[in-house]
């Protein structure tokens, strides 16, 4: 019996044939160690920290392009009575040295030039302190004249059929106004404009237009 066992012992092994089964079962067994591996790699690699919201940078405001405006919205406010309000106009009466000026060469004071409604005639008046200095205003051989800076216009004195120029002559009573007015034809003068009335030797410079 002994021998017998001996020889079965010594005996090859018969090589066993791979099944069918054979290569899935190593396909299978290859994706689950990959599969295991990525797993492992992936635990093992830090995890960052989230930024919090409070940290994150605000984003940056859009940059103006040069070139481009921006269309403002008009003005639609009601005007208000300063802007409806039209200035008052102080002529030359305001003027302390210019008073006393024509009081002592010319025996005149309250010089003033005004706008007719009509826009046709600028009437220019003046009282009388001193006739006899004041009676070169008055003498019918000088011509008056109205000179305007901006407009560079000279308006005379109109003349009426049967009536004759329209000013006041022989200023010879104190206290009394006298005045004479002057033709605007075309709307040459405005108020507000400054002018110079020049009756012959006399020249009041840089009245306003009232």
């Amino acid at each position: 019996m002994m021998g017998i066992a001996a020889k079965s012992a010594a005996a090859p092994a018969t090589p066993v044939s791979p099944g069918p089964w054979h290569g899935v079962l190593l396909v299978v067994s290859l994706v689950v160690c990959g599969a295991f591996a990525q797993t492992a790699h992936a635990q093992a690699e830090p995890t960052a920290p989230a930024t919090p919201v409070a940290d994150q940078p605000a984003p940056a405001p859009p940059v103006a392009r040069r070139g481009l405006s921006i269309p403002m919205a008009p003005d639609t406010r009601a005007p208000t009575a300063e802007a409806g309000r039209r200035p008052v106009y102080h002529g030359m009466k305001s003027n302390t040295k210019a008073h006393a000026y024509y009081l002592a060469t010319w025996g005149i004071d309250r010089l003033r030039v005004t706008y007719t409604m009509s826009g046709n005639l600028i009437r220019f008046s003046f009282r009388v302190v001193n006739p006899a200095l004041a009676k070169a205003l008055g003498d019918h051989e000088s011509m008056p004249e109205l000179y305007a800076p901006r407009s560079h216009a000279i308006l005379p004195v109109p003349t009426m059929e049967q009536v004759g120029q329209l000013r006041q002559l022989h200023t010879d009573k104190a206290g009394e106004e006298y005045w004479m007015v002057f033709s605007n034809k075309g709307n040459l003068v405005r108020p507000g404009d400054r002018v110079n009335v020049i009756i012959g030797k006399f020249h009041a410079d840089g009245l306003v237009v009232e």
